[in-house]
């Protein structure tokens, strides 16, 4: 890119005015759902009896048949094309972190050599995608590429344009899943098993429980002009060289603040159609770093809120072009400013209306609640290694631990005064605490209610913190699918709570009182898991030393914290809550691994490209001019006075000198690297020669690019800079 074209843009960039909305007359509370097959559409374009069969199948499971699946296909149909659909698609997560979708058209041959416009259940129910194309880890190859989408009516379908989405499973012709959702909702399903039985054990009434989640969306927002003319942004979603903006978020003014206009009208139109299609976006909001904003919803069940959140990015891409924008999900697109997550706030609560991590106004409802918050503390203190897996990528591996995120070491903060009473619990004596039938229940700690309405300050630092009646995990990135996170947690947690009632009820079989077991268990699994309490500052170096000396897992390299899913720990959890397959497990490990290559690779390729064709030439070109001051002051001043006038010159061409000569040698240092790490066969060590080899070159080469930013004239440098992409005009 020529300096002048960089001006340009830059200067289009100033000139950028809002777009107009069209607002709709409704409120949102009537628009809402407005493209969504929910049960009020339901009701209106299926026979009572097939509706009722549909409720059935949504809220117990209930088998699907084909009679049913043709009415429900016919109603779809006719909704459907009453708001100009024409065609279907199974839409799908695949193990891309995106989403797929092919589209069919409603027509069929009539038998008359004409056409008519045909869905049927069995369209609905099911497609056969070719499952060779999409990452499968061994799983499938090219010449068995047959798979499986199925739809998922817990899911509702929506209209996006001409076409009717219906959210599906994926899975291989040998019943492997080949995406996301599979497992998420066998894990749903293994965690509402397992939290039922224990919620029983307080409320014999309860029938079902309910995963909980509520993501909140962090994301930059840039020029589409400054975009484009940054080959590592189009590339790799970040900037893989820049120097810091002299003024960046040191002043704290951006978080908060009022929300530039442009990019008002752009959440207006997001909310908008993300509302119509069912997502109930609530807050918006300046994020900490310039150009960073965040979107959260109300919360939803787990499932559609996976849904709803891989359907909001792709809505974001398409709305933040309309008004000139590029979303950036990476989770660090910016050196030296804070990085992107997605806080996953995650909760249990029962059919009668329970929030299983809420204390109550009983001594019974708050034994209930620390059963529930110390059997999820034990997940977490069992699977801590697995979890960081569940949320590491190449991308979110440049945000955790940068002094503005969670550190990759999972631990959990309670507060000060829930920990006192999990101390209080473990230490008192059997005076302190009464359990003479539930009537006359004392734990020696009242007014727990009370104590937690607001019961300290956040710890930003934390990566799992419970937040008052919900657990927040925030280590989870931006960019990535919530699933991946919520399939470890909800299967380590339902494993957790299935080992709690199994001991649970080996007491009660021995004769003790129902109560007193689970006092007993909970106190014993308090001492057990108290490694995983941390209320401290997570940045800090101490506590890297600490958690090793706790036995937490302290490792950093994201080729080596993917190990942690073939753990005998880990594999033995996914099968016994029939959530993976070892043979699972083994090809996801395989595209992690791979992907993390392929990302790493990438950026190697882009920014040697940028090195060698952008930076050095325009570095040399401003060089020669500083040479060609040098002779002509030579000529016109005295040798002494020359001299004493090309000190300057002379220190920055030879400073350009040392810099251009580092990044030339080790591009090549790295181009080399690359080569060595591709002849390995396995995708496991070839990773690991890319984390340990190829990484940590181009940060060591982008130190002297940044330096030369600082040096090159202006006028001649050729990609926008920080201060020009990062202020929204």
């Amino acid at each position: 890119m020529s300096s002048t074209l960089r001006f340009q843009v830059v200067g289009e960039a100033f000139k950028k005015r809002p777009v107009e909305v069209a607002e709709p007359k409704e409120r949102p509370s009537e628009f809402f759902g407005k493209y969504v097959f929910n049960r009020q559409k339901m009701q209106q374009f299926l026979p009572a009896s097939v509706y009722e069969k549909m409720v059935d199948v949504i809220d117990h499971g209930a088998t699907l048949d084909l009679k049913t699946a043709d009415a429900v296909a016919e109603g779809m149909k006719r909704w459907a094309m009453g708001l100009g659909a024409t065609h279907i698609t199974h839409w799908f997560q695949p193990l891309t972190e995106g989403t797929a979708e092919k589209h069919d058209g409603f027509v069929e041959h009539d038998g008359r050599g004409g056409m008519v416009e045909e869905f049927t259940g069995k369209q609905l129910v099911q497609q056969e995608p070719d499952a060779s194309s999409f990452p499968s880890g061994g799983i499938r190859s090219t010449f068995e590429a047959r798979g499986y989408s199925a739809w998922d009516p817990a899911s509702p379908v929506f209209v996006m344009g001409d076409t009717l989405m219906i959210p599906t499973v994926f899975i291989a012709y040998t019943g492997e899943a080949l995406d996301y959702k599979a497992p998420l909702k066998k894990a749903l399903h293994a965690v509402d098993k397992a939290a039922t039985e224990v919620a029983r054990l307080f409320y014999p009434d309860v029938q079902k429980v309910i995963t909980n989640l509520g993501w909140e969306q962090e994301y930059f927002l840039v020029d589409e002009g400054l975009y484009a003319a940054r080959p590592d942004l189009l590339m790799t979603g970040r900037t893989l060289m820049g120097h810091d903006s002299a003024k960046n978020q040191q002043m704290d003014d951006h978080y908060f603040g009022s929300i530039p206009e442009r990019v008002a009208a752009f959440m207006k139109d997001l909310e908008i159609q993300a509302l119509e299609l069912g997502i109930p976006c609530k807050t918006r909001h300046n994020e900490v770093a310039p150009n960073q904003f965040e979107l959260a919803p109300i919360f939803e069940e787990t499932n559609l809120a996976v849904d709803h959140n891989m359907l909001l990015m792709s809505l974001m891409k398409k709305v933040a072009r309309k008004h000139g924008f590029r979303v950036l999900l990476h989770e660090k697109p910016f050196a030296g400013i804070n990085g992107s997550g997605k806080h996953n706030n995650w909760s249990l609560a029962t059919d009668t209306g329970i929030l299983l991590h809420a204390p109550g106004k009983t001594p019974l409802d708050n034994l209930r609640f620390i059963t529930f918050i110390v059997e999820t503390l034990m997940a977490v203190w069992r699977h801590n290694g697995l979890l960081k897996a569940s949320i590491v990528s190449a991308t979110n591996a440049h945000r955790l631990g940068a002094n503005e995120a969670p550190p990759a070491i999972i631990s959990s903060f309670l507060g000060k005064q829930l920990t006192d009473v999990l101390e209080h619990l473990e230490q008192a004596t059997d005076d302190e605490i009464s359990l003479s039938g539930k009537h006359e229940l004392h734990l020696g700690i009242p007014q727990i209610p009370e104590l937690l309405i607001d019961n300290t300050d956040r710890n930003r630092t934390s990566p799992f913190a419970f937040t008052g009646n919900r657990f927040e995990f925030r280590a989870v990135g931006a960019e990535a699918n919530c699933a991946s996170a919520m399939i470890a947690l909800n299967a380590a947690v339902a494993e957790s709570l299935m080992d709690f009632k199994a001991r649970v009820d080996r007491l009660i079989a021995q004769g003790v009182d129902t109560l007193k077991a689970v006092l007993t268990v909970v106190r014993e699994d308090i001492k057990t898991c108290k490694p995983i309490h941390f209320e401290g500052n997570g940045y800090s170096n101490e506590w890297k030393l600490e958690a090793a000396r706790r036995g937490l897992d302290v490792e950093a390299s994201v080729p080596l914290v993917i190990d942690r899913y073939l753990d005998d720990d880990s594999v033995k959890m996914f099968e016994k809550t029939h959530v993976f397959t070892r043979s699972e497990l083994l090809a996801r490990n395989e595209i992690k691994w791979d992907t993390y290559t392929k990302k790493i690779q990438i950026e190697a390729r882009i920014f040697g490209d940028l090195c060698m064709n952008h930076i050095i030439p325009v570095a040399t070109r401003y060089q020669s001019v500083l040479v060609e001051n040098v002779h002509r002051l030579q000529e016109i001043f005295p040798k002494e006075e020359a001299r004493e006038l090309n000190d300057n010159n002379i220190a920055l061409i030879r400073e350009i000198s040392e810099h251009t000569r580092f990044i030339t040698s080790q591009v090549t240092a790295l181009i080399d690297a690359r080569r060595i790490a591709n002849r390995i066969d396995d995708e496991r060590e070839k990773a690991i020669a890319y984390h340990d080899t190829v990484a940590p070159l181009i940060e060591e080469i982008r130190y002297h690019v940044d330096k030369l930013e600082l040096i090159v004239d202006d006028e001649l440098w050729p990609l926008p800079k920080y201060r020009e992409i990062l202020f929204i005009r």
